[in-house]
Formats: C-alpha cells, sequence, structure tokens
C-alpha cells in the first residue's frame, strides 16, 4: 500500500523529474545553441533596420540632385539662347557682326 501511494505522489507532479539539476547540466549546450540563435536573429533584425534607412536616405539623396540637375539644365538652356547671349554680351562691348565673314584660301 506504501508503495502505491508513492506512485500516486509522483504522479501528481509529472514535471518534477524533468527539470532537475542533471538534465539542465546535460543540456547547457543546446542553450546556448538557442541564446546564440535569438542574438543572431537579432543582430540581422537591426541590420536591415540599418540598411533600409541608408537605402531610403540614398534615394532622398538621388531625388534631391535629379532636382539639382533639371534646375540647372534649364537654366543653362535659357541662358544659351541668342537673346540671352546678346544681353549678356552687350555690357562687354561685344556685338552681332553685320558683315559675312571672309573665307580663306
Amino acid at each position: 500500500m506504501a508503495e502505491q501511494t508513492t506512485n500516486t505522489a509522483s504522479n501528481k507532479n509529472p514535471l518534477k523529474g524533468l527539470f532537475n539539476y542533471q538534465w539542465i547540466v546535460k543540456n547547457i549546450p543546446f542553450f546556448l545553441f538557442l541564446t546564440g540563435l535569438a542574438v543572431l536573429y537579432i543582430a540581422n533584425g537591426h541590420n536591415a533596420d540599418r540598411i533600409v534607412r541608408n537605402i531610403n536616405n540614398t534615394n532622398k539623396e538621388l531625388k534631391e540632385l535629379q532636382f539639382e540637375y533639371k534646375t540647372l539644365k534649364s537654366e543653362l538652356m535659357f541662358r544659351s539662347e541668342e537673346a540671352e547671349v546678346l544681353k549678356a554680351a552687350t555690357p562687354l562691348g561685344l556685338k552681332i557682326s553685320r558683315e559675312t565673314p571672309q573665307r580663306l584660301k
């Protein structure tokens, strides 16, 4: 009868034998492996966030440079028109020649 009460008492807590000192010591390498995986997972997430931020910053910078290029190009096209060149050359004393150029032989 005493044996039967002992078996019933040990059946009440089935996890008691699972988490003992020997089991924990035996599984330390596995726990360290899981910890390493968790650290790598977190580091990978941070690295991905940093890369996404860098890509967004590069895209913003690229758009700003494209706007600057288009502005400068349109300004150059405007200043290279004949009327604008004449306006810029007048203060320097330059005028359009009305004579046809002479051809050298």
